[in-house]
């Protein structure tokens, strides 16, 4: 169960996984070991799945953004784990999706530019059997990119606050 330090704490390493315990501590109004305590909690049980560094794109060249739309007659549950293994094999993929509506699959793809793009575009087709659509939107400009979740938004004291 998350109360309302919890919560906090995830709000400040979700902007900066740098700090360090004290800083966040000093924050929530903890002395250090407690709130070592809580994210070393928050990490077992699975709440905070990784630390890493966000890169800029740009910086490194991959300067296009792609979203894939995949449409398949398949839905075999062996179809789906040969599909996803293909997927994850394929390092310009930077999140897939198993979607309801008109396609089954969405992927957002990162690459270089539109050589590299057809480049991954033949992988992608060669390597899955079964594909009877995939359509591709480029992204012009990015307008807003976050990796925080809206915890305050999500999350209610009603469904997952302690007392």
């Amino acid at each position: 169960m998350l109360d309302k330090v919890d919560i906090k704490i995830l709000e400040l390493l979700q902007r900066d996984v740098s700090l360090s315990v004290s800083d966040i501590a000093e924050q929530v109004n903890l002395t250090t070991t407690p709130c070592w305590k809580r994210i070393k909690r928050l990490q077992d049980e699975g709440v905070i799945r990784h630390k890493v560094a966000l890169l800029d794109p740009q910086q490194l060249n991959l300067d296009l953004t792609a979203v894939v739309q995949v449409k398949t007659q398949q839905h075999s549950a062996t179809w789906s784990e040969a599909f996803l293994s293909h997927v994850k094999d394929l390092d310009e993929v930077m999140e897939c999706y198993r979607m309801a509506g008109e396609y089954d699959y969405m992927l957002k793809v990162v690459v270089k530019d539109m050589r590299s793009f057809d480049a991954f575009y033949k992988k992608l087709v060669n390597r899955v059997s079964g594909l009877t659509e995939v359509t591709s939107s480029f992204a012009m400009e990015q307008l807003k990119y976050t990796t925080e979740l809206p915890l305050s938004a999500a999350l209610t004291k009603d469904h997952y606050f302690e007392s």
